[in-house]
Order: structure tokens, then sequence, then C-alpha cells
């Protein structure tokens, strides 16, 4: 059965640039689109054009720029917002404005001070107004994490007949259990008129670490699109990582789900977006990070020696990783050793081996890694000291 493909909307440029001293140039911005384009994401959100001479500017330059993914700028539902994104995406082959409204009963109350039925209101009128500038519209609920399903629900039906394509239920504040999450999903599926005639999509932050089982949850649930960042930067906590909601779909064959993403692109991404924003990305980072395929401890290094897949669920190099790397350090074992010292030119017989392993301990005792040099000086010792080089 052919797998039902999942629409992947990258907001790197957008939500990722709102880290705080993260900003990118225009210039920046569009080494990343391209890149973007290439890998295979669906959707581009190229900035926020309102908010900005530089923003303006950006997203106009990446609508010129981008042949294959839809282009989107974010607007609040307001009429000027609506037609700044509009001009800015005028040169797009596929345009998208991304336009709503908070939903939830706190930011009724003390963001709008208004009524349920004032938001609704609201709602349609952007919808409407800027369905008079593109097709393809796509409704946010801020703060759907914590709004009562009953009313987004309301919300949603009154949005798709205004016209929006593309349903987002963002789960804002990164509240939202897993399973919690879903289930908001599914009731959209199950209670909301006209569902089947948009795509419902899943924009989830990480203040709780569940941004991405979150993503996972609304998808097995019926969500079509996810929205994301690379390296899972975002505002606060940062957002759902683009590396690892693709690499999840593709390592779980049985939930029929993928993407058009390439994978092989995601590692150099990555360093690519840590580099132009100078947000290095953190050495245990799944998927990307610089210990992602790494081995020290001696058990894993033997295993993985012996058989990858005893350790590694992913092959590096689908990611664009060259390949796994054996970390030497005090917990090594033998088999770590041989290996790398095999990479460097020298075969061991065991008798030789076991006198470089003592050798070996007495550098691994006094740092926190052995590198090759150290190598080096080890096998001299070695033949120096001990008859089984003789």
């Amino acid at each position: 059965m052919n797998a039902e493909k999942v629409e992947i909307f990258d907001t790197t440029l957008r939500d990722g640039e709102q880290v705080p001293g993260c900003k990118l140039n225009t210039r920046q911005k569009l080494i990343i689109a391209r890149r973007l384009d290439e890998m295979g994401v669906d959707v581009i959100e190229a900035g926020f054009p309102v908010s900005s001479p530089g923003d303006f500017q950006s997203v106009s330059e990446i609508s010129k720029l981008v042949k294959n993914a839809a282009v989107c700028g974010l607007t609040r539902a307001v009429k000027k917002d609506i037609e700044v994104a509009a001009e800015a995406l005028k040169y797009a082959k596929y345009p998208r404005i991304h336009t709503g409204i908070g939903t939830s009963p706190l930011h009724i109350k003390h963001k709008f001070n208004t009524t349920e039925n004032k938001i609704i209101e609201r709602a349609i009128e952007a919808i409407s107004y800027a369905k008079t500038f593109v097709e393809d519209v796509e409704f946010y609920a801020e703060d759907a994490g914590r709004t009562d399903n009953e009313f987004l629900a309301r919300i949603c039906e009154a949005a798709i007949k205004a016209g929006a394509t593309v349903l987002n239920i963002p789960d804002t504040t990164g509240y939202c259990l897993p399973e919690e999450y879903g289930a908001k999903i599914r009731f959209l599926k199950e209670h909301v008129t006209g569902i089947e005639k948009v795509r419902l999509s899943c924009h989830c932050h990480n203040d709780l670490g569940m941004a991405t089982a979150n993503a996972i949850a609304g998808i097995r649930n019926g969500a079509r699109q996810i929205e994301c960042t690379i390296n899972g930067i975002g505002e606060r906590a940062g957002n759902t990582a683009l590396e690892e909601v693709v690499m999840i779909l593709r390592q779980h064959p049985t939930l029929n789900l993928s993407t058009n993403i390439n994978p092989k692109y995601l590692y150099d991404t990555s360093l690519m977006v840590a580099r132009e924003m100078g947000m290095m990305v953190q050495p245990n980072k799944s998927i990307v990070g610089a210990n992602a395929f790494a081995h020290s401890s001696g058990i894993h290094q033997d295993g993985v020696i012996k058989h990858r897949e005893t350790y590694e669920i992913i092959n590096p190099e689908d990611v664009g990783v060259t390949e796994s790397a054996i970390i030497l350090t005090a917990r090594s074992g033998r088999a770590a050793l041989a290996y790398r010292a095999k990479k460097m030119g020298y075969e061991l017989t065991k008798l030789q081996l076991d006198s470089v392993y003592i050798e070996f301990l007495s550098f691994a005792d006094a740092r926190k890694e052995v590198v090759d040099t150290d190598i080096h000086q080890i096998m001299e010792l070695s033949k120096k000291n001990n008859r089984a080089f003789a």
C-alpha cells in the first residue's frame, strides 16, 4: 500500500528566527531557503512581512527564488498585515497567506478583551480578505492547545466556510500531552463539517520537551502537515524539529506515512542553519548532533563494529553523516582500539593488541578522549617497551 504523504511546512525563517540573537539578513535567508527547496520542503514560511522592511524584502526575494515549495507569509487577523503579505508574495509561484487569531480563553480575555463570537467574526473576515489575494490561505487558531475543543471546532468550521485551505492547530505554549493533542486533532476530524476539504496542520512548541511527540500524535490522528524547524529552533524552548519527524516517519514504515524530504540533506542543512544563525547544536541532539552516531562505551563499540544495527537504528549515511564515530575513552575495549588502529594502518596481532591496550589505558585515564596523534604515541611506546613487537 502506498504511504500517505505528510507535508512539511518549514518555519525556520520565521518562528526559528524569533530566537534571541539569531536574526538573519536577506542574503542568509536566501541561502537557507534555497536549501529547503532543494531538500523537498513543501511550504517555506519565509517571514512576517508587516513586521519590518527587512522581513518584507526577505519574503519578496524568497518568493522570486523558490521553484518548488509554496512560499508563505505570516499575518495577524489584520487587513494591513494581509495586504502587505500579499504584496511580498506577489512573485511566488505558489503563494500562501497564513493568518489567524488567538482562540484560548486566556487569549480571548487577556489579549483581545472580547468574546468567542467576535473572535470567530474576525477570523472569517481575515480569511475572506486573504482569499481576495491568494487561493491558498492557512488559518491558525493560536493557543489551540489550551482551547476548548467545542469552540475550536466551531471556529475551524467557520474558517472552512470562509475559504481556508489549511487549518493550523498550534500547541503554542507546548502544554499538551501527546494523547491530549492527538485527541484534539481526532475531535476536529470527527466533529467539523467540511473537514475533508482542508489539511489539518500541527504546529507544536517544545516548552515541556514534547513538540515532536505531539506532532507525531497529531498526524497519527489525521493531521497531514507538520510545521517544524531545522534543529528544532524557535521561540522559547523551540519547535518540532524537522529532522526528527522526517526520520520518525522513515524509520516507522508501519505508520504508512511519508514526506518529500531527501534525508541526505539533513546533517549538512543542520550545520548550515547553525552556522548562519550562530546557534550551536547540542552534541546529544537526535539525528544531527555531533554525538548522534558516536559510541564511547566498550560494549556499544564492540556491538557496532560487529553489526551496526545492534546500537544504531539509523544508518548515518542516510542523513548525510559519513560514518559512525568510535570515540576512544577509558571505557573503550580492545575491539574499539583495534578498529581505530587498523583505520590508521596498524594491523595488530592478539598479543600486540594486549600490550598496546595496557599502554592505551594509561593514556585514556589521563584524558577525556584518545585522539589519532595519541594512538601514534601509544604505538611507538608499545613497540619500544614490549617484546610482542620484536
